[in-house]
């Protein structure tokens, strides 16, 4: 029996990596998934090779851990779908041709999310993790109680403890990307610079000539009130 209930149909089904997306930044979200553009730089150049390395090789089991790479993952009640770049199995089995179904005998669920860079301060990458392993918990009906970031310049796991206030951003994050999706409407943009001058959609989401946009067009509306 799947747990969560199902909110969404298999059409409905969102981006899992929006989630991120959206916390980091709205207008970046919606650019992506609503506009469909899409920039490189050397940020985002160093998270695919980073990917990719978690992702190359077969699946392997060691030491009563099957490691599955590339998993793909869904929740009909969050309306998201991804892939999980590593999930480990904990447990008695050691047969690399286990049928997913198999794997519900688990005695431990434990995704496991590459970044490059090192841990923020906001809750973007947690959030992914934790909407991985609630993706896990719908369909294979265990509980997840932590996963791990693997951040490129630190060179070593970060725990990420899936506790209900995260829980709750995740489900929060998600209804507010179904809801931006929706609208059609993407979200102005909003200038920070540390955030947005690191980003690689800033040519084309033009944050500080928006912020200008936005004042003279408040400016106009208050001079044109104040003449009625």
């Amino acid at each position: 029996m799947e747990r969560g209930e199902a909110n969404f149909t298999e059409e409905q089904l969102l981006p899992l990596s929006a989630l991120q997306h959206w916390l980091f930044c709205p207008r970046q979200c919606g650019l992506i998934h609503l506009e469909q553009v899409w920039a490189e730089n050397k940020f985002t150049a160093e998270g695919q090779v980073l990917h990719q390395k978690a992702h190359e090789g077969p699946d392997e089991s060691k030491a009563g851990v099957r490691v599955t790479r590339s998993l793909a993952v869904r929740s009909f009640a969050l309306g998201i779908s991804g892939q999980c770049d590593i999930v480990e199995f904990h447990g008695a089995f050691r047969n690399l041709r286990s049928q997913f179904s198999d794997l519900k005998s688990a005695e431990r669920v434990v995704p496991v999310e590459y970044k490059r860079g090192k841990p923020k301060s906001h809750r973007a990458d947690e959030v992914q993790l934790c909407a991985q392993a609630m993706c896990l918990e719908e369909m294979l009906g265990v509980t997840i109680t932590s996963g791990y970031m693997f951040y490129g310049e630190n060179r070593r796991r970060t725990l990420i403890e899936f506790d209900a206030p995260l829980r709750q951003l995740v489900s929060e994050t998600a209804a507010a990307l179904h809801a931006m999706i929706a609208s059609r409407v993407t979200p102005l943009a909003e200038y920070e610079s540390r955030r947005c001058d690191a980003c690689s959609l800033i040519e084309i989401c033009q944050p500080k000539a928006m912020r200008f946009k936005r004042g003279v067009q408040s400016w106009f509306s208050s001079a044109i009130k104040s003449q009625i």
